[in-house]
Formats: structure tokens, sequence, C-alpha cells
């Protein structure tokens, strides 16, 4: 049975944190992980005004062979980073524990959410940080079973959970729409780039959720 996991870590715990942090205007959220052979590439959004700074720290850092911008969306933009030498601890003791990447987000401070194929593979976890000495600090770990009998999530982080129901209420969804993002960005005192990249990244994880596993029910 699957198995969520959900810790902090600081960013100059790990590899990947040290390497992002230091340009403060920035937000950044880790998209997903790809093993390639030995390496392992990490994929990161970065939204906020200061990317020319952000992309400049970035590429210098030793540990970075490359820094590639692969999409921009108004404020926000993917980047893939290539290695130098694949670092070893957090993202490695991820990508051999087969963890999924359900939400992972911070600056000097990071919060993760993984999802472990089983309880077996979080032992594996839990001893990979361990034998590495990395300070995390665990705030949950929970079944998907406890989960749904809570009430479902659809793997939500909770900025993007607060900018739906947000959303909801004000009647942004509404036929005609009833408020607009630049009125929901006041409301949470973010950007209006920022308000949409949660909606829509939320709205993806639960059509994912609803309507691609109902269909793999009903083959």
């Amino acid at each position: 049975m699957s198995v969520i996991l959900e810790f902090t870590i600081g960013s100059e715990d790990f590899q990947l944190g040290e390497v992002l942090s230091g340009t403060p205007n920035m937000h950044l959220e880790l998209e997903r992980i790809v093993p390639t052979g030995p390496m392992i590439m990490p994929f990161i959004w970065a939204t906020g005004d200061s990317h020319d700074a952000f992309e400049a720290q970035v590429q210098a850092h030793p540990a970075v062979k490359e820094f590639l911008a692969l999409d921009t969306v108004e404020e926000s933009a993917l980047y893939r980073i290539v290695w130098t030498d694949d670092p070893t601890d957090l993202i490695e003791g991820i990508a051999e524990a087969d963890a999924v990447v359900l939400d992972a987000r911070g600056n000097e401070q990071w919060t993760f959410r993984l999802r472990l194929p089983d309880h077996d593979k979080l032992s594996l976890f839990h001893n990979f940080i361990l034998e590495h000495d990395l300070p995390i600090h665990i705030d949950r770990t929970y079944t998907l079973t406890e989960t749904t009998e809570r009430g479902h999530r659809f793997n939500l982080s909770q900025e993007q959970r607060e900018a739906l129901v947000l959303a909801a209420r004000r009647g942004y969804f509404a036929t005609p729409r009833e408020t607009g993002l630049d009125a929901l960005a006041e409301e949470l005192d973010i950007s209006e780039q920022a308000v949409s990249n949660r909606i829509r990244r939320g709205n993806e994880k639960i059509l994912q959720q609803v309507l691609l596993t109902s269909a793999s029910d009903l083959r």
C-alpha cells in the first residue's frame, strides 16, 4: 500500500536546495525528478521577478553543468538542472526509494510530500536519511486509505487547495465569472501569476485523479 511522507528540510542541508537558494524574490517548486541512466535531473518551476539573477547564481554553482530554461509563462519559468556529478543526498534517496514527488516547494526552507510504493520503500528512504545524516523534520506519514477516510486530498498542496477554495467561493469558476485573478491575488497577497499557477496545477491534479483513475477502473 502506498505511503505518503511529508517533511521539511533547510536548503543548506541538501545540494539541490543549496544550489537554488540565495535569490529571495523567487518562489521555487520541484516539478519532477527524472533518472536518466546514472544521472538524476531535477525540473524546477521558478516564479518571481529576479530570473536573471537566479539563473546566473545557479549556473555559476560548481555542481551545475547546465541550467536550461525549457518554458516561460509570464513570471514563471521551467528549468532543468544537469549536474556535474550526481548529488549523493536527498534527491538520490528519493530516486532510490522509487518515491514520487507529489509536492516540493521552498527557498531557504523546503517542504516535501512524497508518495512511496509501500512501507518497505519508506524504511529504505528512512535508512538512507540516517546513513547520510540528513536533518529532515518529519511532519506526517499516512496511507492513501487514511487520506480517503478523512476526505480526498487529491495530492493538492496547501497553497493550491487554498487558491481553489477561495476561487470557488468567490465565483471564479461561475458563468459569467464573478471575480478575477486580480481580486484573488489581492486577497491571498500574492501575484496574479502565482494564483493562476496554483489554480491550474490544482485543477490538473484533481482531473488526473478523478478522470484517469475512473478511466482505468473501467478497463
